[in-house]
């Protein structure tokens, strides 16, 4: 498979273009490792999920990946490319399971075009392809175990929503659509066809409590850093500011066609820097 060949990227310049970039640079060196290591995995698996072939070879392609994690957790010779994966995940105890559940969230792409989920199945796969990454990222940055896991559900699900709302446009190209049945229904949306539904005049209303449940998540996610020793949330924080702008940028451009690519302005990501990263 692709991560597995001596000529892959290395992980940090794989993790170089994510919004996450930034945050995971200000970590100590081997926590900064691992989480590039974290970060290859997830653009590896979410490559897959996202390139258009056949979906049995995609699917075969992710049983890959669950034997290697399987290996890995093993502690089993770590197959050529993940070696270092292998040295984050005996580092810093990184659960199997989490590895497992991404890549279980990455086949619910692949299985089928999602169009439309009701409200349990979009809890899941944010669960899956976002709260399994926090949890995996909060014990690299050491955030006390009775908090982690809250603190991974409510900031996973906070940027996965986040992420919905900002790439509704690019998701409807590849025949996505992971705004809730049951939003666009209570708004009189009866069609789930991605590029039908981005044209309906009530969008606009169908997105509101998607942005304020987004806005719940990154205000518990705040109350649980608040709690937490100020340096194993320093990169939390950090992302966490930058995406809230991301959400900001969202709602204040609209769905009102034609939408723009919200990205983040560099003075947020500066201030973000200053009052997270360098303290």
């Amino acid at each position: 498979m692709a991560a597995n060949v001596a000529t892959a990227p290395t992980a940090e310049s794989r993790a170089s273009g994510s919004s996450f970039y930034t945050a995971m640079r200000i970590l100590p060196r081997a926590e900064r490792e691992a989480m590039f290591e974290i970060y290859s995995f997830c653009r590896a698996v979410d490559d897959i999920a996202d390139d258009g072939g056949p979906r049995p070879g995609r699917s075969a392609a992710l049983a890959q990946w669950r034997q290697d994690i399987d290996t890995l957790a093993a502690g089993k010779a770590a197959p050529a490319g993940l070696q270092k994966l292998g040295e984050a995940m005996r580092a810093f105890g990184l659960a199997r399971e989490d590895f497992i559940a991404i890549i279980d969230g990455m086949e619910m792409d692949v299985l089928a075009d999602i169009q439309a989920p009701d409200d349990k199945t979009l809890d899941l796969y944010c669960d899956r392809v976002a709260s399994a990454v926090g949890r995996l990222s909060v014990r690299v940055f050491g955030v006390p175990a009775n908090l982690g896991k809250d603190l991974a559900h409510h900031l996973g699900r906070a940027f996965q929503l986040t992420n919905i709302l900002r790439d509704i446009d690019e998701d409807a190209a590849i025949d996505r659509l992971y705004l809730p049945r049951e939003a666009l229904e209570a708004v009189g949306i009866t069609a789930t066809a991605p590029r039908q539904m981005l044209e309906h005049p009530a969008l606009a209303k169908a997105c509101a409590p998607i942005i304020v449940k987004a806005k719940e998540h990154f205000a518990r996610a705040a109350e649980i850093m608040a709690q937490c020793p100020r340096r194993s949330v320093r990169a939390p924080r950090l992302m966490g500011d930058v995406y809230h702008a991301i959400l900001e940028g969202v709602e204040a451009r609209g769905f009102a066609p034609p939408r723009v690519k919200v990205r983040v302005p560099k003075y947020r990501v500066l201030l973000a820097i200053l009052r997270h990263g360098l303290f």
